[in-house]
C-alpha cells in the first residue's frame, strides 16, 4: 500500500542542536502506527513536522506525493488532524472550541454551516464529550480537555490524524474509550499516527510502532519486533520481556536494565 504521508529523511534543527535526524517514516490509510520513545527523544517535534507546523532543515514531508510546502494551509488542514498534548484552555466553550475545527472548510468569518454543525455534533458525539459542550474550556479537568481536543480534530473530517500524547490525564476507562474511538476512525480509512508512553497500549493497539531515540528512527515494525530488538530496550535502558502462553497479546514487564 502506498504511503500517505511520508517523511523522507528529515532533519529538524531546534537552537543549536538537532533535534531529528535522518528520520524516514511512512504512514498509510487506516493505519494505526505508535510512535515510542525516551522523553526528549524528538517525537512532538517529528509529529509538529509532519503537520506542517515545522520546516525540516533537510529532508522532506510528502502528502499525497507533493511536498507539504505546496500545499496551502487551508488545504492541508482540510487533510492533516494535529492534536497536541494538553491542548486547549481559556474562555470557549467546548463547542466553540470544536468549531474551529471547520475552519479550513468554511473560510475566515463565515458562520457554520448545516455540514459544519453536523461534523461538530459528530466530534462531540464519537469522544463522548456532548455533556460537555456548553461549559468553558477553563473549568475542564485535564482529560475533559483532551476529549474536548480530541473532538476539535475529528470535526476537521481529516485523513491522518497526528495526536501527541492522546492518553495523557485520562484514567483507564477514558484511555480505553479513546482507542476505541481510534479503532473507529481508522475503520473509515483514517491515518492515525499517535504518540503513546504506555508501552503496553501501544502493543495491544497499533499495527505498526516506531521507535524514536537520539532523534533517529531506532527501530519499526510491528509492535512485538520493536519491542523485542536490542533497541528497545537500549532506549528506555530497561530489559523487556514478552510473556505471551495463551494470549492474543503479549504481556510486557520491564525491569532495570542488567548491569
Amino acid at each position: 500500500m502506498s504511503a500517505l504521508l511520508e517523511a523522507l529523511r528529515v532533519a529538524v534543527r531546534r537552537g543549536n542542536g538537532l533535534v531529528l535526524k535522518d528520520v524516514s517514516l511512512s504512514l498509510c490509510e487506516g493505519e494505526a502506527l505508535a510512535l515510542v520513545g525516551p522523553n526528549a527523544a524528538g517525537k512532538s517535534t517529528l509529529l509538529r513536522t509532519l503537520a506542517g507546523l515545522l520546516r525540516p532543515e533537510s529532508g522532506s514531508v510528502l502528502l499525497d506525493g507533493r511536498e507539504l510546502g505546496r500545499w496551502s494551509r487551508d488545504a492541508l488542514a482540510r487533510v492533516v488532524a494535529f492534536v497536541a498534548a494538553d491542548e486547549g484552555s481559556g474562555l470557549l466553550t467546548v463547542r466553540d472550541r470544536v468549531a474551529l475545527g471547520r475552519y479550513p472548510h468554511r473560510g475566515p468569518f463565515r458562520p457554520l454551516g448545516g455540514r459544519d454543525r453536523a461534523a461538530v455534533d459528530r466530534a462531540l458525539d464519537l469522544t463522548g464529550a456532548g455533556h460537555l459542550a456548553g461549559r468553558r474550556l477553563e473549568t475542564l479537568s485535564a482529560g475533559e480537555r483532551q476529549l474536548a481536543a480530541l473532538a476539535r480534530g475529528l470535526a476537521q473530517e481529516p485523513r491522518v490524524l497526528l495526536l501527541d500524547e492522546p492518553g495523557a490525564h485520562l484514567d483507564i476507562g477514558h484511555q480505553l474509550q479513546l482507542f476505541r474511538i481510534l479503532d473507529g476512525v481508522r475503520a473509515c480509512g483514517v491515518a492515525v499516527l499517535a504518540v503513546v508512553h504506555d508501552l503496553q497500549r501501544a502493543a495491544i493497539w497499533a499495527d505498526r510502532m516506531a521507535l524514536l531515540a537520539g532523534g533517529e528512527i531506532a527501530a519499526t515494525g510491528n509492535p512485538a519486533e520493536v519491542l523485542s530488538s536490542d533497541a528497545g530496550g537500549r532506549a528506555f535502558g530497561v530489559d523487556i520481556r514478552a510473556h505471551s502462553a495463551g494470549l492474543s497479546h503479549p504481556l510486557y514487564s520491564f525491569e532495570e536494565a542488567s548491569k
